[in-house]
């Protein structure tokens, strides 16, 4: 899936640069989710380390799910211990639902200075996101940023 305004090969650098998080963390998902150009539903276009095609039919609300809810703070969050630690059900996360995922970090990707995507590291072992982690998770929405707002 592109985003409307990726030429293909900007598309492909952004999957690869999906890999290339996914790789360097040796996280077990990681996903680009974007609010659409027309409306405010934000979908998941890109995902490296996927158990199935299910996060391309994904879509939430703004303010929704862990993507809507991100784009809305313009926040980082942090899902630990899913579905224990959260606020609301477990319904109400789609991508930690489809990927199996127990614990996810997901940092805003601004455009123009506005939050209008998201950046998702997950792991669906028992084993938490770390600070360590949560900082090259965060340089790296700042690269994707780069290559989306060029």
């Amino acid at each position: 899936m592109e985003y409307k305004g990726c030429s293909p090969g900007e598309s492909k650098h952004i999957a690869q640069a999906c890999e290339k998080v996914l790789t360097e963390l040796e996280c077990d998902f990681v996903g680009l989710a974007l609010q659409n150009t027309d409306g405010s539903d934000v979908r998941w276009h890109y995902s490296a380390g996927n158990i199935n095609e299910k996060y391309k039919r994904i879509t939430v609300r703004y303010g929704k799910g862990i993507a809507g809810k991100v784009i809305s703070t313009g926040r980082p969050m942090y899902v630990e211990n899913f579905p224990e630690n959260i606020a609301g059900k477990a319904l109400e996360y789609p991508i930690m639902l489809a990927e199996s995922l127990k614990n996810a970090y997901a940092v805003p990707i601004h455009f123009k200075g506005i939050p209008k995507g998201v950046l998702l590291i997950g792991n669906r072992s028992d084993q938490p996101i770390n600070k360590n982690e949560q900082i090259t998770a965060g340089n790296a929405a700042r690269t994707l940023e780069q290559k989306l707002n060029n």
